[in-house]
């Protein structure tokens, strides 16, 4: 069975599966990675990678990555995050959603309120256009909210704790490889420790759409949208469903360059481009407990 791990509501939905268990902005941009001066600074940014988003009438989720398309900027989540329907609705072709330009909600690092709007949804866009593939209808599962003209200077693209992304991953995810990746579901309840995580590829779906992850602490209700990035830092995928089977409790990483080709074709938002960390990368950031950054096994079968 699969779910969307979309909002706190899910949580009951999901009884049983338990909660288990910062670098100095750099002086010269090095290759991938902005220049600092492009951005507010990583340390005190209200609006980056990792913050809550709250869209009207679907869920919280966790924000992924920065993106700008001209002169205008986006933060990502899961389209699902706009769903109006079931958890267990994970076909996006079918599937209850908002609109664009439904208003979401930023929960800013500072603990200010901003206003965004839905600028695209795959699965918006996929009901538009009739798409009948149907591993594009399971697993094209992205969404840009549009940060607002004057908040756009409150914007660091770094992701915490780990900084990157340096760039976009476009060769795959080999099954063994690791991944990393930044959480904030109200569930951890400001706990940051429990945020960032270490993973593991174990298998691809879709042809290559989607990666079937497994963590130490799995992805759970509102940390949909996460950020996964590979051991250079590229980013690769978008945290989109909890998955009981085959692989119990693991989680289903939407591929992010697949995601961003399909809203380049068939989206209305120009040239979509990642914005990269003024941050380095780093896999084993000071401040984080070993455990928490312990590689994961496998479970047998």
């Amino acid at each position: 069975m699969t779910v969307r791990a979309r909002g706190i509501a899910l949580a009951v939905a999901l009884g049983g599966i338990g909660l288990g268990a910062v670098v100095a902005p750099a002086a010269v941009a090095a290759p991938g990675q902005s220049a600092p001066g492009d951005w507010a600074a990583a340390d005190s940014a209200p609006i980056r990678p990792g913050v809550v988003t709250d869209t009207e009438g679907g869920g919280s989720c966790t924000s992924n990555f920065v993106f700008t398309s001209g002169d205008r900027t986006f933060i990502g989540q899961a389209a699902h995050c706009a769903g109006t329907g079931d958890a267990t609705e994970t076909d996006g072709c079918d599937s209850g959603t908002g609109g664009i330009g439904t208003p979401v909600t930023i929960r800013a690092a500072d603990g200010s309120d901003r206003t965004g709007r839905l600028a695209y949804s795959s699965w918006v866009t996929m009901q538009e256009n009739g798409e009948s593939d149907p591993d594009v209808c399971a697993y094209n599962d992205f969404a840009l909210v549009e940060i607002a003209a004057e908040d756009v200077a409150d914007v660091n693209p770094s992701i915490p704790f780990f900084g990157g992304p340096t760039g976009i991953d476009r060769d795959g995810v080999a099954p063994g490889e690791l991944v990393y990746s930044y959480g904030n579901s109200p569930l951890r309840l400001g706990i940051s420790a429990l945020s960032p995580k270490v993973g593991i590829n174990a298998t691809e779906e879709g042809a290559g759409m989607s990666h079937e992850v497994y963590t130490l602490t799995p992805g759970v209700p509102g940390d949909s949208g996460s950020a996964f990035v590979d051991g250079s830092g590229s980013a690769i995928g978008v945290l989109s469903t909890l998955n009981l089977a085959p692989l119990p409790v693991s989680n289903g990483v939407i591929d992010l360059a697949t995601a961003l080709d399909y809203a380049g074709t068939y989206g209305d938002v120009g040239d979509v481009e990642l914005a990269t960390g003024t941050e380095p990368f780093d896999p084993s950031p000071t401040g984080v407990p070993a455990e928490t950054l312990a590689v994961p096994t496998l479970p047998a079968g």
